[in-house]
């Protein structure tokens, strides 16, 4: 890895310089190469590069680019225009017109300088982009939903472990005060013995991908109609789909509110639960807007489209026997008993900003620390979700084994644990 490079060249030369002391005058060393003034020297920084970066990349970036220790040195994307944005935005910051573009990832990928990625493409890419970085020595942040299906996700954390890459899934709401003590206060025994999680989601709809007409294909270098496709099934161009939310969302199974929203929502009870390792072992299809899951230890995960106080978006509750807790977007917490602050003061702060998690991310990439987020907790995570879909999409309980890591008595189901990627796009 560079930062380990990085490391042997300043031991290498510490011994030069002493060598050379003897042999030659004493020279000024500019005091940016030696990280004064509030720099950070250059071979202390995390070389960076992006992947598929659009308005949600774009706010990622916003978070990374202010931080000392990131240079970003390239981008790709499948869209001309989106290149070009993106490479206005870094050149502008780094003084110079460097940043190199690629229309495919795998070529940035190949550069032995770029230390880790921002991969935001649209979720169809995620796992298998992070899988090539992964395998090209690249530490990886990626925005959620982080995998289609319940097999990639498996695969993602498999990959991840093995290759000893840092993985932050975007599941920024970890990183943030309130969320993080609400979670605290339910995986501690504070509210009791913890007997409901509570996770809201995106709506509540899980269908079979669709064919839409086609529509005469743009030039190769204005957008890359078969590397947006990548995995997915081969269709005709279609413009609405290169913007489509739901495009490929969840493999065959596009909607997915819960996935959408339970990337967030739901992780965050699995942390509450104590259950980054696993995922609820029964499900049942909505029903009032309520599906209920449930863990083998009992308690209950209740996904719900409404109930919720005014805390904003993104609002999960932890209910147990000696208490509750509910948090939302708004950056503030409703406690049944201002005693379970125990005199700690919370920072309250809104809107989800994602500066906190980039700065988790970077400092485990320094550290080699598992982030908050890491490929794992996003692994099980991602599962309850996926699982939830097939719930909805079958409209039956389903019970689920995540030892063996599939459904009990129900090929059907099983067969929605994954789907056959367009070559070359296999990552197994």
């Amino acid at each position: 890895m560079r930062l380990q490079t990085n490391s042997q060249r300043r031991r290498f030369l510490t011994h030069s310089m002493g060598l050379g002391a003897a042999m030659a005058l004493p020279q000024l060393v500019p005091g940016i190469a030696l990280g004064k003034d509030g720099t950070v020297a250059p071979s202390e920084r995390i070389i960076m590069g992006g992947i598929g970066i659009g308005s949600r990349g774009g706010y990622d970036l916003s978070c990374f680019l202010p931080q000392p220790d990131v240079r970003f040195v390239a981008v790709a994307d499948v869209k001309a225009n989106r290149r070009r944005d993106v490479k206005a935005t870094i050149d502008q910051l780094n003084g110079n017109t460097e940043c190199a573009t690629y229309i495919d990832f795998r070529e940035l990928l190949e550069r032995s300088d770029i230390d880790a990625v921002l991969i935001a493409t649209g979720p169809n890419w995620h796992a298998t982009a992070a899988t090539y970085a992964a395998r090209a020595g690249k530490d990886v942040y990626c925005e959620k939903p982080c995998t289609k299906n319940i097999s990639q996700s498996l695969l993602l954390a498999e990959v991840m472990q093995r290759s000893g890459r840092i993985f932050q899934a975007g599941t920024q709401r970890r990183n943030l005060p309130h969320f993080a003590f609400a979670c605290e206060l339910a995986r501690t025994g504070r509210l009791g013995k913890l007997r409901t999680v509570y996770a809201h989601p995106a709506g509540m709809s899980a269908n079979m991908s669709g064919w839409v007409a086609a529509e005469a294909q743009p030039p190769r270098e204005e957008v890359d109609w078969d590397m947006y496709l990548g995995p997915a099934a081969w269709r005709p161009y279609n413009s609405g789909l290169m913007n489509a939310f739901n495009f490929e969302k969840g493999g065959g199974l596009t909607g997915g509110g819960v996935l959408e929203w339970g990337s967030h929502c739901v992780d965050l009870c699995q942390w509450a639960a104590g259950a980054d390792k696993t995922a609820p072992v029964e499900y049942l299809p909505p029903e009032n807007g309520r599906l209920v899951a449930t863990y083998a230890s009992g308690v209950k995960l209740v996904i719900r489209e409404d109930g919720w106080l005014p805390l904003g978006s993104c609002p999960v509750r932890f209910e147990g026997d000696a208490g509750w807790v509910e948090a939302g977007d708004s950056g503030k917490m409703v406690l049944s008993s201002p005693e379970l602050l125990a005199g700690r003061k919370v920072a309250e702060i809104g809107g989800y900003p994602a500066t906190f998690h980039v700065r988790d991310f970077l400092d485990c990439v320094k550290s080699r620390r598992q982030p908050k987020c890491s490929a794992v907790t996003a692994c099980y995570a991602h599962i309850a979700c996926h699982a939830a879909n097939i719930a909805i999409f079958l409209n039956r309980p389903l019970k689920f084994d995540p030892q063996k890591h599939e459904f009990l008595d129900d090929a059907q189901a099983n067969r929605l644990r994954s789907e056959a990627l367009r070559e070359p796009w296999r990552i197994a």
